[in-house]
């Protein structure tokens, strides 16, 4: 399992269920549309602070984002 593309990939899917944009969603969680951008492309490792501002702003439990379909 390659974390950071089940985590990217996780946060896309999510987030376009929501109907969210990325520069949206970056306001709600507080961080750049870059930086949301560069996880869902796997070019960024998250700190546990970034996996629970992102599970918050989803509404989600934090482990969701970690789970492989």
């Amino acid at each position: 399992m390659d974390i950071i593309k089940v985590f990217g990939t996780n946060l896309k899917k999510m987030r376009l269920e929501k109907g969210l944009s990325q520069e949206r969603f970056a306001e709600i969680c507080g961080l750049h549309r870059t930086y949301i951008s560069d996880i869902e492309c796997f070019q960024r490792n998250v700190s546990l602070e970034t996996v629970q501002k992102i599970a918050d702003a989803l509404n989600i439990e934090a482990y969701r984002l970690f789970m492989e379909e």
